[in-house]
């Protein structure tokens, strides 16, 4: 019952007023109230600060500040070996595993297409027919900073608006074609595993996406698609990130979304849906040409996070 509530609380709550007014209040110096906010917030979500660069709540001046607080240097230690790729974010694995030529499952009895994800983008989503996903969700615990899985030359980048339905486990049990309906930035990676896309999903509350070669995506929300293309390797303006670096930040929210083509890795034994994450640990390792695909089947795409 109460479940049901909160999901048709989804569909007749202001989700854009409501986001707006959080980013603004998220982005303002409001001395003893911010410090209080913070605080608050830390204490509900059991967040742990002695992993913080600076775990002093005073050192954070916005809320905005406190949300994307960078960790201590070395305390994500990112796996070293070429044929690995590292987990993006901290969070929990919503769902990975195979993709079912075009079908990526979102919770138990719920799929939705690459193309839909992919905004439309027929000719990008061909390139990830069969090949494998994995989403992770950040909780509002978890540190907010997403980082590159493998060293990666970014192709291009594309805003998608869209709604801003919340990205728990409960939403995405509920919400049919949540992450193809949400607003997110995709973007596109060159990499030595083959085409990769890192997509980050926008969510209630959600106050700006950013990424570290462009800066702020959204807001502004004017309600287009916008894309952007940038030079390949050895020309001018390139923009190439090693694995572990940040290529992006939430503040506040949400979800990674990660796709990669057919026969080019397997995910790491010990993922799976409901398991934690930390950035840096293993998340894949490529295949090669002497070992078969490794498809985890359905039985590994479960829903088993309430």
């Amino acid at each position: 019952m109460l479940d049901n509530f909160k999901i048709r609380l989804q569909y007749l709550l202001p989700k854009q007023c409501i986001t707006n007014l959080a980013g603004w209040f998220a982005n303002k110096k409001a001395g003893w109230l911010t410090q209080l906010v913070i605080k608050a917030f830390a204490k509900a979500y059991k967040v742990d600060m002695n992993e913080a660069k600076d775990p002093s709540f005073t050192a954070y001046s916005t809320f905005n500040e406190f949300f994307v607080r960078p960790l201590k240097e070395g305390i994500r230690p990112i796996v070293n070996e070429a044929h690995q790729l590292a987990l993006p974010a901290d969070g929990t694995v919503s769902q990975l595993g195979a993709i079912r030529e075009d079908q990526i499952i979102q919770a138990k009895g719920h799929y939705y297409t690459i193309e839909a994800l992919l905004a439309g983008q027929y000719q990008l989503a061909e390139q990830f027919r069969n090949g494998q996903f994995i989403t992770t969700y950040l909780s509002p615990k978890d540190y907010h900073r997403v980082h590159m899985p493998c060293d990666g030359v970014l192709k291009e980048m594309i805003y998608v608006p869209g709604d801003l339905f919340s990205v728990n486990p409960l939403t995405a049990a509920n919400v049919p074609n949540l992450f193809a309906r949400n607003e997110r930035v995709i973007c596109l990676f060159e990499t030595a595993f083959g085409p990769m896309v890192q997509i980050l999903v926008g969510a209630t509350i959600v106050g700006s996406i950013e990424t570290v070669w462009s800066g702020c995506v959204t807001p502004p929300r004017e309600g287009i698609i916008k894309r952007w293309t940038y030079p390949t390797e050895g020309q001018e303006g390139v923009v190439s990130l090693k694995k572990g670096e940040e290529m992006g930040r939430f503040k506040l929210g949400s979800t990674v979304i990660n796709l990669f083509a057919a026969n080019q890795i397997s995910f790491a034994n010990n993922l799976y849906s409901g398991s934690q994450t930390l950035m840096g640990t293993m998340m894949a390792q490529a295949i090669t040409s002497e070992e078969p695909s490794v498809n985890i089947d359905e039985s590994m795409n479960k829903d088993i996070v309430s």
